[in-house]
C-alpha cells in the first residue's frame, strides 16, 4: 500500500508555497509560477496536519531564526538529479556556490550543464537550496521561482549570516 499524499499551501515573504509530502517525508516545495510545477497527484489530500513541522521551520527561516532544515525528505528524480540535490543540502547557509563549484564538489567536474538542469529541477525550494547556486561570474542565473525571488532569498541569507549578498565559497 502506498503511503498518503498530502498538500497544503501557505503564505510567505515571496509569496504563496506549495508543500507536498508523501507518508511522512516532504517531497515538493514549490512557488508560485514554479517553472517546473509537476501535477499535484491525483490522490493527494488537502490538509495542513502532516506538514506542521515544515511549517514551524520555514516560518523559523524566513524569520532569520534558522539556518539549516531537519525534516525527512523523499525528492523523486534519476540518481544523477538526487546525487545534485545532495551536493546542493551540503552548500552552508550564506553562501554561494557557481554551478562549475558545485559540479566540481560532487566528483562530476566535466558535468556542469547537466549539474545545472538538475539544480533546475530541484522539487523541494528553500530547503534543498538551489538558490544557493549562481553563474561563474556572480551573476544569478535561472531559478525555477524567479529570479526575484533567488535574490531575495539570497539577500535574506546575507542579512542574515552577516555578509552583503551571500559569498561565494
Amino acid at each position: 500500500m502506498n503511503p498518503p499524499r498530502y498538500f497544503t499551501e501557505i503564505p510567505s515573504p515571496i509569496g504563496r508555497l506549495q508543500l507536498r509530502i508523501r507518508g511522512d517525508a516532504l517531497t515538493g516545495l514549490f512557488m508560485e509560477e514554479h517553472r517546473h510545477l509537476p501535477e499535484r497527484p491525483a490522490d493527494a489530500k488537502s490538509d495542513a496536519a502532516p506538514f506542521r513541522d515544515a511549517i514551524t521551520q520555514l516560518e523559523e527561516y524566513f524569520a532569520g531564526e534558522r539556518r539549516e532544515f531537519s525534516l525527512p525528505l523523499a525528492a523523486e528524480g534519476t540518481d544523477f538529479q538526487r546525487e545534485v540535490w545532495r551536493g546542493l543540502a551540503a552548500i552552508p547557509y550564506g553562501v554561494t556556490l557557481s554551478y562549475g563549484q558545485l559540479a566540481l564538489a560532487i566528483g562530476r567536474p566535466r558535468a556542469v550543464r547537466a549539474v545545472g538542469l538538475a539544480n533546475g529541477r530541484n522539487p523541494i525550494s528553500i530547503i534543498v537550496p538551489c538558490h544557493r547556486v549562481i553563474g561563474q561570474s556572480g551573476k544569478l542565473t535561472g531559478y525555477g521561482g524567479g529570479l526575484p525571488r533567488k535574490e531575495w532569498l539570497l539577500a535574506h541569507e546575507g542579512r542574515h549570516a552577516g555578509v552583503a549578498t551571500g559569498r561565494l565559497l
